[in-house]
């Protein structure tokens, strides 16, 4: 029979070698991580495998565009970019209202700055608003409607700010133009005449 001593000897020493003893839940995740990561090891190896195996057998060879540089590399980002490829790819005429209405978002300012008046551009935010509206309570599937609605107000003042800015460079362009056609343009004899006699009365002066 153990004496309250040992048991209580035993009781710590089992005690121990519980706290000391790796945790079953810590194994199991210890082992799925280890195993997870081999796996990638494992799929990143055979895809690597399979691409030397696809280049020996030229399966990269004569592909269409090698050797040609990537279209529109140098053009600023356009986040419709892959919108207007399908259209022009695919030759699509008639686009479901989300794309549609997204392609229209990206060319409102060249759309608004057709119009000559502030009331042009509030007809066509308020038209296009609605068309976003109705679209949104039509559930007819396709891709989702995701345009943001427009500010009047707010268009029409970044309408006329570029409108302005516009008016400014076509001035100053116009005066460039004439001063160049001036510097370009010999005097005429009336001209050549004037200065001769401005200059004879600064000489009497």
């Amino acid at each position: 029979m153990m004496s309250a001593r040992d048991r209580k000897q035993h009781e710590y020493r089992h005690r121990l070698q519980a706290e000391a003893a790796p945790d079953d839940d810590q194994i199991d995740r210890d082992n799925a991580a280890e195993a997870l990561d081999q796996r990638m090891g494992n799929q990143a190896r055979w895809v690597e495998l399979q691409v030397q195996q696809a280049i020996r057998r030229g399966e990269f060879d004569d592909l269409p565009g090698s050797g040609k540089p990537i279209p529109d590399i140098d053009a600023p980002h356009d986040p419709n970019w892959w919108l207007k490829q399908l259209i022009a790819r695919e030759q699509i005429s008639v686009l479901p209202p989300a794309l549609a209405l997204r392609n229209e978002h990206a060319e409102m300012d060249d759309i608004l700055d057709r119009e000559s008046t502030p009331d042009g551009v509030r007809r066509i935010i308020d038209d296009f608003n609605a068309r976003i509206v109705e679209a949104r309570r039509q559930l007819q599937g396709g891709p989702p409607v995701i345009t943001p609605l427009r500010d009047a107000d707010d268009e029409i003042l970044a309408w006329s700010a570029r409108r302005s800015e516009r008016v400014t460079h076509q001035r100053a362009m116009a005066a460039q133009l004439r001063r160049e056609h001036a510097a370009s343009t010999p005097p005429s004899l009336w001209q050549r005449l004037l200065d001769r006699l401005l200059t004879f009365r600064q000489h009497i002066a």
